[in-house]
């Protein structure tokens, strides 16, 4: 080999060798077909943001069905749940404990399937329903007081009376679920079926009425849930809990707010029953009249919470000077409709629509608890204008600030408006997404033609219940009426004409005597 050839032996030797060591350290490429696809490069991240799945924004929160679903309130103390805890960083995660739903069929030995019509298979999963239900139900309730309330007071993490207002009486559910539990086993038969259960569900729900209370504070313990969650150690304790298998993935108050769900759930089961109930059955007309009792307690245990849960609003308003009380205000009952929205500036405003007014205001921390601090004169409902805008409708303040605003941010704006005098405001909101926008335009509809229509009613019933009498005061129609009629009985006997008497006299006289002289005529 020449010399001046060496350099150029050694370059192929090189490559020679790096081909080898490829070939052996990937062999499964000699076994691929070449590809003529072009391969996307992967795009650079610039930012955090762009890993991130946007999250669904918070619904509106309705309260004219406050039983019908979970109460649920903003807090930006919040947790995130997907953050690393220092006691999981190197554990794997737990096995999940699961709870697995139970057939009627599938847990007795039913030897009796081929005698049952499928008609009565049905009613006794119903029925079986119902039982597994109560106990289920049970054995949450005495998991949230062993496993979160006793740890809790033991230890010292939060006191006996936050306890209480957060609990608030479920200690006295649980006996009162294991007598219903007991009755149904008691009249089961030895193969699993059960013949009668109406007369059990009339003498039982009665006792329901004992969740007025325990609803009626559930506001409130949420409201101290929340905020007790800023405390590390209270966080911490309810993280460890969530990441245990007893708690099927499940927080504390999905366990507080279990009661609830069951609760507006006895009328389907019921429902259910009598669907698969023979007409000829003596559960038939029992199970109709537990029905009714269910739905009665229901619907007064939901107008009791509603009214609790305005007056709990009504009682952290701040007002900033005493022109902003409003009797409109104070006479409420019922909170239609509550949320978070932003003006037209990006500031965030939490807005309660109550029965005739709607109210504006920011969220505080006023003595550690979470306020409401009026953001401008409240607005009645009857005076309100409402303006559905059209996406990209409203500029967002300052021209610098609207001129770099993405599309995202003037979307799902809507206009209230009030003028009155002197007085008048003009507000340009935005929600969240247009589902919650066209929530709260429906809930101020149904608000205005509410007012409306009470009214009219109102002074149809002033028109035809006061009347003006001659003196020019307003009195009631119905006396008016009674004393037109106590006049005209009064003039009727008092107010005779005793001229026309006198005629009549004469002319009666005149008869009898023509008819007595006609008399002796005819005699003669």
């Amino acid at each position: 080999m020449v010399a001046k050839d060496y350099p150029f032996y050694l370059s192929v030797k090189r490559a020679n060798c790096a081909l080898e060591v490829q070939t052996v350290t990937s062999p499964a490429k000699e076994t691929e077909e070449p590809s003529n696809k072009r391969v996307k490069p992967l795009s650079r991240v610039t930012s955090l943001a762009s890993l991130i799945p946007p999250v669904r924004a918070t619904p509106l929160k309705r309260f004219s069905q406050t039983l019908q679903r979970s109460i649920s309130f903003r807090s930006d103390s919040r947790p995130d749940l997907l953050s690393p805890r220092p006691w999981s960083r190197n554990m794997p995660p737990a096995n999940t404990k699961r709870r697995d739903s139970k057939l009627w069929s599938e847990t007795f030995d039913v030897c009796v399937s081929h005698m049952l019509t499928s008609k009565e298979i049905k009613r006794q999963e119903a029925i079986f329903e119902l039982s597994q239900g109560e106990e289920d139900l049970i054995e949450d309730l005495k998991l949230a007081k062993k496993a979160y309330h006793d740890p809790m007071l033991k230890l010292s993490i939060m006191t006996e009376q936050e306890l209480n207002q957060i609990f608030g009486t479920l200690d006295s559910l649980i006996p009162l679920h294991e007598d219903l539990l007991r009755r149904l086993q008691e009249v089961r038969k030895p193969d699993g079926s059960t013949e009668h259960v109406g007369h059990i569900l009339v003498g039982w729900l009665p006792c329901l009425n004992s969740y007025d209370s325990y609803c009626s504070n559930q506001v409130a313990a949420k409201a101290l849930l929340d905020h007790k969650k800023q405390d590390h150690r209270v966080q911490d304790f309810l993280q460890r809990c969530l990441e245990s298998p007893f708690s099927r993935k499940l927080d504390l108050w999905n366990f507080l707010d279990i009661p609830r769900s069951r609760l507006v759930k006895y009328p389907l089961l019921l429902r259910e029953i009598l669907r698969h109930t023979p007409n000829d059955h003596p559960d038939q007309q029992h199970l109709e009249e537990a029905i009714n009792i269910i739905q009665g307690i229901v619907a007064e245990i939901n107008i009791k919470t509603g009214e609790s849960e305005c007056q709990y609003y009504k009682e952290r308003l701040i007002y900033l000077e005493d022109g902003q009380r409003d009797s409109l205000i104070d006479n409420s009952r019922v909170v239609c409709c509550h949320g978070e929205l932003k003006n037209n500036r990006g500031v965030k405003l939490h807005v309660f629509l109550f029965e005739e007014v709607l109210v504006i205001t920011r969220a505080i921390t006023h003595n550690e608890q979470l306020c409401y601090q009026l953001y401008r004169q409240p607005i009645p409902v009857r005076e309100l204008v409402l303006e559905d805008l059209q996406d990209g409708e409203v500029r967002l303040g300052g021209s610098i600030r609207g001129a770099f605003s993405n599309n995202e941010r003037i979307k799902n704006f809507f206009r209230v408006s009030f003028k009155n005098g002197s007085q008048s405001q003009t507000h340009s909101l935005q929600a969240n997404d247009s589902f919650n926008k066209q929530q709260w335009l429906n809930c101020i509809r149904q608000a205005k033609e509410k007012v409306m229509c009470a009214g009219k009613a109102g002074m149809l019933n002033s028109e035809a219940h006061f009347l003006l009498s001659p003196n020019g005061s307003k009195v009631l129609q119905g006396e008016t009426t009674l004393e037109q009629m106590d006049q005209s009985d009064c003039e009727s006997d008092c107010s005779m004409d005793t001229s026309e008497i006198s005629i009549d006299c004469e002319r009666m006289e005149q008869t009898n005597s023509c008819e007595n002289e006609k008399q002796i005529e005819t005699n003669v």
